[in-house]
């Protein structure tokens, strides 16, 4: 009996029950961590959605509606998704200044976190494209003169064919695209914001869209340069032809003018 209760009490039994006792620890932790943080992310978008709401309810609901269905005053935001807030909020656009034809670019009122937590609570209303990645709109290593091509494919006829902006009908305009965000030009292509069409990746895949952003950062980029001197704001033909028949024709009438005047004063003395 005595060399049996000494094998009981051996020590190295006590550094065995130790290691099982932690490797149980840290398998239960593998086991539940994940949920852990998967409940944690849950509880910070639920927090997100709150708190967008309550910046919805005092900015937005005016116009569309105490949950987001529209209204005479403004659009059904159900399933435009997070992407259009970001650009339509991000770009000062809304919440609108008046009603008009269309809503202009403005000096943005929420600061970033406010305008997650509003894309999070319109989000949570209904499906829609969700803000792009930066490596989805970065515009490194892109294709630029792909990208020009699908510019002028499908983006020159209302911006310019350096995207410049131009007239519509109605009081309507496709408004100028220099210093536009990378990030918010890939979210008007994904949503297609005021007249504009949209772009989803199943019309045009990313690597178009990052294409078009490379092009229209080497047109209107900061450290962009016109080999051509003088680009009368870039608007092609019309200024072009305006600018001609100003000037040139102008010049002209003047000249004329001047040599009729000196003939007719040689022709009296």
């Amino acid at each position: 009996m005595k060399k049996l209760s000494a094998r009981r009490r051996h020590p190295l039994a006590a550094v065995v029950v130790l290691l099982l006792a932690l490797a149980a620890t840290g398998g239960l932790y593998a086991a539940f961590a994940p949920a852990d943080k998967a409940q944690a992310d849950e509880t910070a978008q639920s927090l997100a959605i709150d708190e967008g709401k309550k910046l919805y309810a005092v900015g937005c609901s005016s116009c569309h509606g105490t949950g987001g269905q529209g209204s005479s005053d403004g659009p059904s935001l159900v399933g435009v998704g997070a992407a259009a807030v970001d650009f339509q909020v991000g770009t000062g656009r809304m919440p609108l200044q008046q009603q008009g034809a269309q809503a202009p670019k403005k000096k943005v009122i929420y600061n970033q976190a406010q305008i997650d937590q509003l894309a999070a609570y319109i989000s949570s209303l209904g499906a829609g494209p969700s803000v792009p990645t930066e490596k989805q709109y970065s515009p490194d290593g892109a294709d630029i003169a792909k990208g020009g091509e699908l510019f002028r494919t499908n983006c020159a006829q209302c911006h310019n064919f350096t995207g410049e902006g131009g007239a519509l009908t109605h009081g309507k305009f496709a408004p100028s695209l220099e210093g536009v965000s990378p990030k918010h030009i890939y979210e008007a292509m994904q949503t297609g914001p005021q007249n504009m069409p949209s772009f989803p990746d199943t019309t045009m895949p990313e690597k178009e869209k990052k294409e078009i952003i490379a092009y229209l950062d080497a047109v209107n980029g900061e450290k962009t340069q016109s080999p051509g001197g003088l680009k009368l704001g870039g608007l092609g033909p019309v200024s072009e032809g305006l600018f001609g028949w100003i000037f040139g024709l102008g010049s002209l009438i003047a000249v004329a003018v001047w040599v009729a005047a000196r003939t007719a004063k040689a022709k009296k003395s």
